[in-house]
């Protein structure tokens, strides 16, 4: 089975959801016995030195990539009024990038393209031209619906009317490949039945994020119970998640339990964030090294309030023993249990309620993070995902594949 994946960003270093989703994936089909060719847009935003990648990058994945600017403008933006495109996805598509896929599918016979997120999308009418191999996406998630929530939470009227333009132009487009797709892999049974709903009927199967256990020790929880968040900060929903938790939840709690300590990490923290000066409130930014910063840390928040797909640092927190207090939103595509693996909290009350619990019964808060340890291993194997996902690329290109029930 011989593969050409193609990512919407370089995904190195494995920080974010993105880049862990799209190179473990690649890992667990290069464990499964497949030929990984892997070919990555290098955006502006999170561009990257290919000479930099570690050596696997071309021995494991033969790795190549093509610059490209896909930074917002306010000339593009006005120019999207006036066409019927999605201005978010748009912006990902260059003539270079168009001629350097060309060369790579010239010079191979792939049996399956796996465009990673819908913004990969603008390339399907040259893969079909150039290449027999049967398309599927990658769905990480839902991708209109991550901004029709975050234009019903806007506060402006300006700035909602505009999310829901955008919302309403990312839907039609994300609705269009579904029929110039082959197959469907969503991260998460919910957007698969988002999907579903919206009308598609081909091949689908939901594939979860894999992750090896190895690398991902059991920590010990520290001398004292601190609150920790990890996420990337230049991803709109989770500046809002991180707005609302400040704002509205953490007062209440720094309150009740002074000593209590916050600490936020992630890349992009906006710079009014980053110049918050809140009482028991630590802003590390940019982490090199997760495993590390959750080190001594025992409580994860995920206070989403928009967004779709897995939140792929709460598989990272539950497989290192880390117990979770997520919205409903946040912990969505994760087959986990409030009380026994996770602690779902949807108001500032009820956050306030689960971290005292937290407090007051510490050896409780620690056995649900191991539950979830647990959890992660029996689920989430980088070899399982591999083995399932390479048999059902086997079925679609040399055998009729049935609808996933």
């Amino acid at each position: 089975m011989k593969l050409l994946q193609i990512c919407h960003r370089i995904p190195y270093p494995p920080l974010d959801g993105g880049n862990i989703a799209m190179l473990n994936l690649a890992s667990s089909l290069q464990l499964a016995g497949c030929e990984i060719h892997m070919f990555a847009l290098n955006t502006a935003k999170h561009h990257v030195d290919p000479m930099s990648l570690p050596t696997f990058f071309n021995s494991d994945f033969h790795f190549s990539s093509e610059e490209i600017d896909t930074k917002l403008s306010i000339p593009g933006m006005i120019k999207n009024f006036f066409t019927d495109g999605s201005y978010n996805v748009d912006r990902f598509y260059s003539k270079a990038v168009e001629e350097k896929l060309i060369k790579i599918l010239s010079a191979n016979n792939f049996d399956v393209v796996q465009l990673e997120t819908l913004f990969t999308a603008p390339y399907i009418d040259v893969i079909r031209k150039f290449s027999k191999g049967k398309i599927v996406l990658r769905a990480h998630n839902s991708e209109h619906i991550i901004w029709e929530r975050l234009s019903k939470l806007a506060s402006s009227p300006l700035k909602k009317w505009y999310l829901a333009f955008l919302a309403g132009r990312l839907k039609k487009y994300e609705l269009a490949v579904l029929d110039r797709v082959d197959a469907i892999v969503p991260i998460t049974k919910i957007d698969s039945a988002v999907f579903k709903y919206s009308g598609y009927n081909g091949p689908m199967l939901t594939i979860p994020l894999g992750i090896n256990m190895n690398h991902y020790p059991l920590q010990e929880s520290g001398s004292e119970l601190s609150l920790f968040h990890l996420g990337s900060m230049d991803w709109l929903p989770n500046q809002e998640a991180i707005r609302w938790f400040l704002f509205s939840v953490w007062p209440a709690i720094h309150k009740k339990f002074p000593a209590l300590k916050l600490h936020l990490a992630g890349r992009g923290f906006p710079s009014e964030l980053l110049a918050l000066n809140l009482a028991g409130v630590k802003m590390e930014g940019k982490v090199d090294d997760a495993n590390n910063f959750m080190e001594g840390k025992q409580i994860m928040i995920v206070p989403l309030l928009s967004g779709s797909g897995m939140r792929v640092k709460i598989i990272q927190g539950l497989a290192l023993g880390k117990t979770i207090i997520s919205t409903s939103i946040g912990a969505e595509g994760i087959d986990v249990k409030d009380g026994l693996n996770i602690l779902i909290a949807d108001s500032p009350a009820a956050f306030l309620e689960k971290i005292e619990m937290c407090l007051s019964n510490p050896e409780r808060c620690l056995s649900i993070g191991l539950n979830g340890r647990k959890f992660v291993a029996e689920n989430y194997s980088n070899q399982i995902i591999g083995k399932k996902l390479c048999a059902f690329y086997e079925q679609l290109c040399f055998e009729k594949v049935a609808e996933e029930a």
